[in-house]
């Protein structure tokens, strides 16, 4: 409890107007909307980064290459799934004061607690490694500097990014939004300047539909990496002592605002992923080039189809999308570790760790997004193992108290688990059996 306490004075002297402004608000006193809400933005905003790291680029391009509009409602009833998630693992951090990591720890025998651990920091390796590459291939591509030298810089820049914790919450939260907004306008842009066929978008975005098992196993590629165990457990982190409620209604309405949150941050993520689809429809499927497979090759073609600004754009948004992941996913790593041991290493050391891999497999000469693609098959393997506690926590009452799930909704979340876990197994049988890499 100690440390509890510790972590609090620290956030609370970085970031006193708006804890302020949070503590008018849930005793009953008066302010503007925006000052309302605003203290209890930022959490799922910093989470929602993992939606729109490299490792979505490579498939919502390949989707939009090689089908045009048609598979826009999987990213919709991706990011409804998301939302439900995401908003069980920010209750869980308000509800209780720990996050799923140390719930994790308190309840599960020793044995399955290290053997979840180890999973749970392979996955965030996995995930790092993969935003870490994304973010050099942006500095390579918007640079033309070799690829070893942009992995180094992306090294110094998420130092950069991660030294702002020591000011508060805040000032991390805004920097990740606005790499966020970077990737949204960067998108929008693309869109706009690709002039879709926003009648075919809307359609498409309704109508589920699909056109050969090459289609189907698309779509189970965008559903099944639907969810990210690392920002389950870091969600739950991010919530769990920033707004500390004193009595069950506080809890409920800290919730409810966090809900907000959640609607508008995954609302974003959704529409970045949908407009990755549509840009890679309006011009790479429009063109008849259906085999765009590498983010360089889509780099590349953008170029003479859209002019030299649209592949600027695009590169932009993907060093955006890989610095910012990146720093997430290192803030991740750090809650997996002290949830499940309680170990606690300075997160610049952490950061220096996980470099290691991203730069050996620069180093020695791998295809960037082939490395993607396989992290991406890692990473399977580790959402049971957050995502099935998150459920059964949730709807405990003995754990929850006030925030305990209705039956409703505890039934839609195992019905989603089922299904993306599911969907991952297949993934990995396909990949593994099926020739998927």
């Amino acid at each position: 409890m100690a440390e509890g306490r510790e972590t609090e004075q620290v956030v609370r002297t970085g970031d006193s107007r708006i804890l302020a402004d949070a503590s008018t608000v849930l005793t009953g006193g008066h302010l503007p909307f925006y000052r309302r809400i605003f203290p209890f933005l930022g959490p799922a905003v910093v989470a929602s980064v993992a939606y729109v790291d490299p490792g979505n680029f490579a498939t919502n391009i390949q989707g939009g290459a090689k089908f045009g509009y048609m598979l826009i409602w999987v990213i919709v009833a991706s990011n409804l799934m998301a939302m439900l998630i995401q908003s069980l693992s920010a209750k869980l951090g308000i509800a209780t004061g720990r996050n799923l990591a140390e719930i994790c720890r308190d309840r599960f025998p020793k044995p399955v607690v290290y053997a979840m651990w180890i999973l749970a920091e392979g996955v965030a390796i996995a995930t790092d490694l993969a935003e870490f590459l994304g973010a050099a291939l942006g500095f390579n591509l918007l640079f033309h500097i070799p690829l070893f030298t942009a992995g180094l810089l992306t090294g110094v820049a998420t130092f950069l990014i991660l030294g702002l914790e020591r000011y508060g919450f805040r000032p991390l939260e805004a920097v990740i939004t606005v790499m966020v907004g970077v990737i949204a306008g960067s998108y929008l842009l693309e869109m706009i300047i690709g002039r879709p066929d926003w009648g075919m978008i809307a359609y498409h975005a309704a109508v589920p539909m699909f056109d050969g098992s090459e289609s189907v196993l698309l779509a189970v590629g965008i559903l099944g990496a639907t969810v990210m165990p690392h920002v389950i457990y870091l969600h739950s982190s991010l919530t769990q002592g920033r707004i500390v409620p004193k009595n069950p209604e506080q809890a409920r309405r800290i919730f409810r605002f966090e809900v907000i949150d959640v609607v508008i941050a995954m609302g974003v993520a959704g529409m970045v992923n949908a407009a990755m689809l549509v840009m890679a429809a309006s011009t790479f499927h429009a063109e008849g080039l259906v085999h765009v497979a590498s983010i360089e090759e889509a780099h590349r073609t953008l170029k003479p189809l859209l002019g030299g600004a649209s592949s600027q754009i695009f590169a932009i948004s993907l060093l955006a999308s890989g610095l910012s992941s990146s720093a997430v996913g290192t803030m991740a790593g750090q809650v997996i570790m002290q949830g499940f041991l309680h170990w606690h290493i300075p997160i610049w050391l952490r950061r220096g760790i996980t470099m290691v891999p991203a730069l050996f497999v620069i180093g020695i000469g791998l295809d960037p997004t082939r490395t993607l693609v396989i992290s991406q098959v890692v990473l399977s393997f580790g959402i049971p193992f957050a995502l099935i506690p998150l459920v059964l926590f949730t709807r405990n009452s003995a754990i929850m108290g006030v925030l305990v799930n209705r039956r409703l909704t505890t039934n839609v979340a195992w019905l989603v688990a089922s299904l993306i876990v599911c969907l991952n197994f297949y993934l990995l049988f396909q990949t593994f059996f099926g020739g998927g890499i």
